[in-house]
């Protein structure tokens, strides 16, 4: 069972700046990757950043210099900043994790998501 809390979504204008944080709480899982989705008005969802818990980062071209992920393990917390934003990162954010049992399998666990909206 794990329950994802995001926070740090807003309005901010382009070329601004943003933080997102998402706090995974577990006790019977491991962590395989934490990251970041999010889904635009009309359109599909996409993988914005992931992390792995040994520190493995995958980025969307889009956003490659722009978005920087990061984690602290012992508090399963994963975080995006956000820089040099623009109109088309507006979007509802979602945090994953990926986690597993041990001799297990698989699971995936969302967020509710936040919103960023970036408007002038």
């Amino acid at each position: 069972q794990v329950q994802l809390v995001e926070s740090g979504g807003g309005l901010v204008q382009p070329g601004g700046s943003l933080r997102l944080s998402c706090v995974a709480s577990t006790s019977m899982y491991s962590i395989v990757v934490m990251g970041w989705y999010r889904q635009a008005a009309g359109k599909q969802r996409e993988l914005v950043a992931q992390v792995t818990t040994g520190g493995a980062t995958t980025y969307a071209d889009s956003v490659k210099g722009r978005f920087t992920i990061s984690r602290d393990n012992a508090r399963n917390t994963v975080y995006v900043q956000m820089n040099s934003l623009k109109p088309e990162d507006t979007a509802v954010y979602y945090c994953y994790a990926n986690v597993r049992a041990v001799g297990g399998p698989h699971y995936a666990y969302w967020g509710q998501g936040t919103q960023v909206t970036v408007s002038s």
